[in-house]
């Protein structure tokens, strides 16, 4: 399985973190050991001080494909979830301040929350958008509207395609909105589709 994340894919997000709106979108992947199992405990890596939460949509691959039109996307996918990719923001920004690869801030074990569930895509008006957004000790701290991606999802299924070979079961995390913040010990994060509690997890 491959985990296929989308940076700077809202605006307001790349804004806030004094990056460019990009043009095309930006990949990176996490590895297999990246997501956080059911039921395993949270504990904030002791290599950064900065730990960002990020939540984002999630969609799920259903079969193979490779160099997919755009227009044919919607055949390779039929549910979303959602997650968290977890970010070493202080550890990021001296990689990118050397022009190296973000690896170590954003594929480390653990650093990727996925829903148990996903939800089938007929539940939802695409053209209205999807609402998703994360809560911290019971405060909403990001909001999200899937039609405010930069790049939606058939275009960036069509993107990644081109570079990797898409399997049955490779996820896809489609960018998070703005208002990434600290993680600290003992904060219960809440994630939510529509009202639709998607998972919830306590940092340690």
């Amino acid at each position: 399985m491959k985990i296929f994340c989308i940076g700077r894919n809202y605006s307001d997000h790349a804004k806030e973190l004094n990056n460019k709106v990009p043009t095309e979108p930006v990949i990176f992947i996490k590895p297999e050991t990246s997501i956080l199992l059911k039921n395993a405990t949270f504990v904030i890596p002791d290599f950064t001080e900065e730990l960002h939460h990020e939540v984002e949509l999630v969609v799920k691959i259903s079969k193979v494909g490779k160099n997919i039109q755009e227009k044919f996307a919607p055949k390779y996918y039929a549910s979303i979830g959602l997650g968290i990719d977890f970010t070493a923001r202080d550890l990021q920004t001296k990689l990118k301040e050397k022009g190296l690869p973000w690896e170590k801030a954003k594929a480390f074990d653990n650093s990727a929350v996925v829903s148990q569930e996903f939800i089938p895509i007929e539940q939802f008006n695409l053209e209205k958008g999807i609402n998703f957004s994360l809560s911290n000790n019971g405060k909403i701290v990001q909001k999200g509207l899937s039609t405010d991606m930069i790049f939606g999802i058939n275009k960036l299924i069509a993107e990644v395609s081109k570079y990797f070979t898409l399997k049955t079961g490779d996820l896809l995390f489609t960018g998070t909105p703005a208002g990434v913040a600290k993680v600290n010990p003992q904060d219960v994060l809440e994630g939510f589709i529509e009202d639709k509690k998607m998972f919830s997890l306590t940092t340690y």
